[in-house]
């Protein structure tokens, strides 16, 4: 009896707690910095075009042209925020390396720039022919007197050369990190030290929060929760803005496998798979001046309407 008494108070406690907060959290923030992530770098070359006469290109290359005409893009057309790239030059980071540098910059959003690929078939063509010496085997004789008589003959076999079929899916996708990883994303809320920025209209600040508390648990879950909603947001505005390009637009998804860089950033996050790699259509336009831009222009546009649509009119450029 005295334990379902405690289970009901807990019960009660954790209602009004959450009530609480969900009320706080219901005014969002103003967005002050954006995190670009050019994907790989260095070492980390990612995925390669592989496929017979592809560009070659790899994808660290790639994410790193399209990653500055974005953080140009940002800085131009909303000149009041802070747009901090994880890397502008060809440098290796590791995933937790990059979640923490968005993390120590404060950051708002995150956005993640990649390049898609998938497994090449193996086509072959025949280039010639070559002439092959054979031996026919015949025995003579029985049993002790048997003998092994073998008599050469020529043949003509056609020679192959094997290449790499290209890729025919095609397109740009948008990852968030998994519903099942929210725990994770939780990990990352609750690792923060020191001052901890609560959403409200005030922009106060509660300092030395304690995540370990079982309000701050709460907190945290409920923040974990609604960085979901908002990646999920972003993301389909994204997605959207994709397809307003004519590009083909593949949608929202997300990777049951968890990406690190989603899920230990303390913000809403998106991965932006620009195209395929080892698509010839998308190859080209990844590397040209033209696709790279446009992508830029895309997600550009999506993060100014899911501002105006969080926290209202922003001013900015045109």
């Amino acid at each position: 009896m005295l334990n379902k008494k405690r289970l009901i108070i807990l019960s009660l406690v954790s209602f009004f707690i959450t009530s609480d907060f969900v009320s706080i959290a219901q005014t969002t923030k103003k967005l002050k910095t954006i995190v670009v992530d050019a994907g790989h770098g260095g070492t980390d070359v990612g995925a390669t075009g592989q496929y017979e006469n592809s560009l070659r290109s790899k994808e660290k290359d790639v994410t790193l042209a399209i990653s500055k005409k974005l953080v140009a893009e940002l800085k131009k057309q909303l000149p009041d925020l802070n747009i901090v790239p994880t890397r502008t030059t060809d440098i290796y980071q590791n995933p937790r390396e990059k979640a923490d540098i968005a993390n120590n910059a404060g950051g708002d959003l995150f956005l993640c720039i990649h390049a898609d690929s998938g497994p090449l078939k193996t086509g072959r063509r025949q280039i010639g022919s070559k002439t092959v010496t054979r031996y026919k085997v015949t025995y003579t004789g029985k049993g002790k007197k048997k003998k092994k008589k073998s008599t050469p003959y020529e043949v003509t076999e056609p020679v192959y050369e094997y290449y790499k079929l290209p890729l025919a899916r095609k397109g740009t996708s948008v990852w968030i990190f998994a519903a099942h990883k929210t725990a994770d994303k939780l990990k990352a809320i609750m690792k923060e030290e020191g001052e901890f920025e609560i959403e409200t209209s005030s922009d106060s600040t509660y300092s030395n929060f304690d995540f370990n508390t079982p309000e701050g648990r709460i907190k945290a879950q409920i923040y974990a929760k609604r960085y979901q909603e908002k990646s999920s947001k972003l993301a389909m505005l994204v997605n959207d803005e994709i397809a307003e390009t004519g590009r083909e637009s593949l949608g929202v998804n997300q990777r049951q496998t968890g990406i690190w860089v989603l899920q230990a950033t303390n913000m809403p996050a998106i991965l932006v798979e620009t195209g395929f790699i080892n698509n010839p259509e998308d190859e080209r336009y990844l590397n040209s001046d033209k696709g790279q831009q446009e992508l830029a222009e895309a997600i550009t546009k999506a993060v100014k309407t899911y501002i105006q649509q969080t926290e209202g009119s922003r001013t900015a450029s045109n």
